[in-house]
């Protein structure tokens, strides 16, 4: 085997650059290789995305030539590629998750020689969460990189009160940010021989002094981040719905009761809480009731989590949740001098295989039952029904979540706890008075909760010049509501006292809103009952996908090169770029037996073995002597060259092939009387005279020659 032909491609340069206005994110991974070796390559390129992110950009540069791709509709994408690869084309298709996004992955074979370029970029809004603000930006080239930068740029109108980005050198104005990362090869391979391999994290806060919030508008559209700070916590009563089945057993039922235990440390005095365990039969706790989180009960509900064991779901553990914190008998739990806010947080790794086991039927009877009570679905790995729980979870206001068969499963199921453990108002409604506003997002929340942010965008209509902004909600005691006046000054980059990173400042609510938009009506689509309803919704999310450049679930993301006759040439010649000087005139067993792939020769009943790494349609060039006009690549070629004075003898020198003045070729078949486990008969290709070769001769038989000379 050629150890250089088993090397990677070289990553020349590696660019991560994101743009955080308002919290919208605009992130754009560049990468560009040169493939050095004597053989065409595949070249993968790879990015972590976010689960929330949708792909707006992708293109290849190959040969000063820019392919961008296209975002269709799902259908037409994958017909457009079909007939692309049909038609011998370079194709790729890029489709999202129907869940989420995690990976985008598109390899490309390279020519030996070629220099090609990706640019990737995706957006995203980043959510509120603990408090701060994260965004995670993969640095993953794969090895060291000679020219590797990471550019973030933060701005926020209101203000940042903090910006970490350890250990990374950061600058900031009053709403501006930038971190900047180029580490040298030596630094990158102090960290790893191998390259860097990890997830930067840039976590920030904004400076929210306003009760009702932050409120922009751009260019007809706008946007309201609602977060009030400093609110009293509404005491909660939840109930733990664990799934102890026979699939828990194990690393998922401790991981489960490590978790629990946790959590039950962290309840407020104030709380009520109880526990719900089901497999074919339901377990409760404290029948009948909640209590309340006493330093004894919340021991004594330890010591019980300590004891379960794990022993499909039905919906009768939902049923008897919904009992709990919603009793047919009690007054006082909705009255708001008392008041507390219902949870039911319902964990399972399966899906209903006992009584009431029809999707629909589940939904309707755990609604009825549910009313006024969230209910938090967690999906415990990929064997349980995460659609149903999403389903579930939407109709009773809440939200689902995936917990990942990890090592650090019970952090997730901690961490979202975490997210809901205060309460602070609920039933918000967010309106925007005189009828100023339209085709606006979701603005009627179940819940806010302590380090979150509750988002609502719009357009509004033209010659509006005082927004009027309206909120209700209930808190620890009363209901409450606000008014305010938005004065609308169309911002921008000079407001923010920003410099540079800013063009897109004004569209990015714009972005936003059909971000948003999209997002919803999925969610609609998903909850949906009527195919009519389905059908409609799911054609306003791919037009509204398509207006806005989006790969989402409903689109894809397709790139056809064409091979126009220039690019055939050079695809003709796929494994090239190193030559073979004439020191290998002899033939020595360095290319001896382990042949890694067989080629049939037309007209000849002998096979060509190559102890070269190669793939399916790769097309060898033998030799190509540019400064004599020589090229011999394929097996046409070879045939026609050699054909006539092939002669097959075993251990033999045959015909050398004479191609130019000082060139000449040696095949030598090779046969083995007692052949090792990776050994078989096989032609050896040597060059024999390589004097009338020049340094730019390139190829699989002129390897090493430019080195030489």
């Amino acid at each position: 085997m050629w150890p250089a032909l088993t090397r990677l491609l070289k990553v020349t340069d590696y660019h991560v650059k994101c743009s955080v206005v308002s919290r919208y994110a605009i992130t754009t991974v560049q990468s560009s290789i040169w493939n050095q070796l004597p053989i065409t390559k595949e070249a993968a390129f790879e990015v972590d995305l976010p689960s929330s992110a949708f792909i707006s950009n992708f293109t290849i540069t190959s040969n000063g030539k820019v392919y961008v791709a296209q975002v269709k509709e799902r259908a037409a994408a994958r017909k457009m590629y079909d007939a692309a690869k049909k038609q011998g084309k370079t194709a790729g298709l890029v489709a999202t998750k129907s869940r989420e996004i995690e990976k985008f992955r598109v390899a490309v074979s390279v020519p030996s020689g070629a220099r090609m370029s990706f640019s990737l970029s995706y957006e995203e809004l980043l959510p509120l969460d603990s408090a701060a603000m994260s965004l995670f930006l993969g640095l993953r080239p794969g090895q060291p990189v000679q020219n590797l930068t990471l550019d973030v740029s933060v701005t926020e109108r209101t203000g940042i009160s903090f910006i970490k980005a350890f250990p990374l050198k950061t600058s900031r104005l009053a709403g501006c940010a930038r971190v900047r990362y180029s580490p040298t090869l030596q630094q990158q391979n102090n960290i790893s021989s191998k390259g860097l391999n990890a997830d930067f994290i840039i976590q920030y806060d904004v400076d929210l002094r306003d009760l009702m919030g932050e409120v922009q508008v751009y260019d007809g559209y706008f946007v309201h981040y609602f977060a009030p700070r400093g609110l009293p916590v509404v005491p909660k009563d939840v109930i733990f719905v664990i799934d102890v089945s026979g699939s828990m057993i194990g690393i998922k039922i401790k991981q489960t009761k490590q978790a629990m235990g946790t959590i039950l440390g962290d309840l407020r005095e104030a709380d009520h809480f109880n526990i719900i365990t089901f497999s074919d039969k339901v377990h409760t706790w404290k029948k009948g009731r909640t209590v309340r989180a006493t330093r004894q009960n919340v021991q004594d509900a330890k010591d019980f989590v300590k004891r379960i064991i794990a022993e499909g779901c039905e919906l009768k553990s939902l049923l008897s949740a919904a009992q709990l914190v919603n009793p047919p008998s009690s007054v006082s739990t909705n009255h708001l001098s008392s008041r507390r806010v219902p949870l039911v947080i319902f964990l399972t790794d399966g899906e209903a295989t006992i009584g009431v086991t029809a999707g629909d039927t589940i939904l309707s009877n755990a609604k009825k039952a549910l009313g006024s009570s969230s209910l938090f679905g967690l999906a415990f790995g990929d064997d349980a029904d995460f659609l149903l729980l999403k389903r579930l979870s939407l109709d009773n206001r809440g939200v689902a979540r995936m917990v990942y068969e990890d090592a650090d499963a019970a952090l997730q199921l901690k961490g979202f706890f975490d997210e809901v453990a205060s309460p602070l108002l609920s039933d918000i409604q967010l309106s925007y008075l005189d009828d100023q506003a339209f085709d606006i997002t979701h603005a009627l929340f179940p819940n806010y909760f302590q380090g979150s942010e509750l988002v609502v965008a719009g357009r509004v209509k033209p010659g509006v010049n005082d927004f009027k902004v309206s909120m209700s909600a209930t808190d620890l005691k009363q209901r409450v509501k606000l008014e305010n006046d938005v004065l609308i000054t169309n911002g921008s980059a000079e407001s923010l006292d920003c410099s540079g990173g800013l063009k897109g400042i004004s569209s990015f609510v714009r972005r936003l809103w059909a971000y948003f938009t999209i997002k919803e009506l999925l969610l609609a689509k998903l909850n949906a009952t009527d195919p009519a309803t389905q059908r409609l919704l799911a054609e306003k999310a791919t037009n509204l996908s398509l207006k806005y450049n989006f790969v989402t679930p409903v689109t894809s993301l397709v790139v056809v090169k064409p091979d126009v006759d220039e690019h055939r040439n050079l695809c003709v010649g796929h494994l090239c770029s190193y030559a073979w000087c004439d020191r290998w005139a002899t033939p020595v067993g360095s290319i001896d037996g382990d042949p890694h792939f067989v080629v049939q020769l037309p007209k000849l009943h002998q096979n060509l073995c190559f102890t070269v790494d190669g793939r399916a349609n790769d097309v060898l060039r033998l030799l190509e002597e540019p400064e004599r006009g020589m090229l011999r690549h394929n097996i046409s070629h070879f045939s026609e060259v050699c054909e006539d004075h092939l002669l097959l003898r075993r251990n033999k020198y045959i015909t050398k092939c004479v191609l130019n003045t000082g060139v000449r070729f040696l095949v030598m078949f090779h046969h083995y009387e007692h052949p090792s486990y990776l050994q078989m008969a096989h032609l050896g290709f040597y060059i024999t005279d390589g004097r009338g070769l020049s340094a730019s001769t390139q190829g699989l038989l002129g390897m090493y020659t430019s080195a030489l000379h």
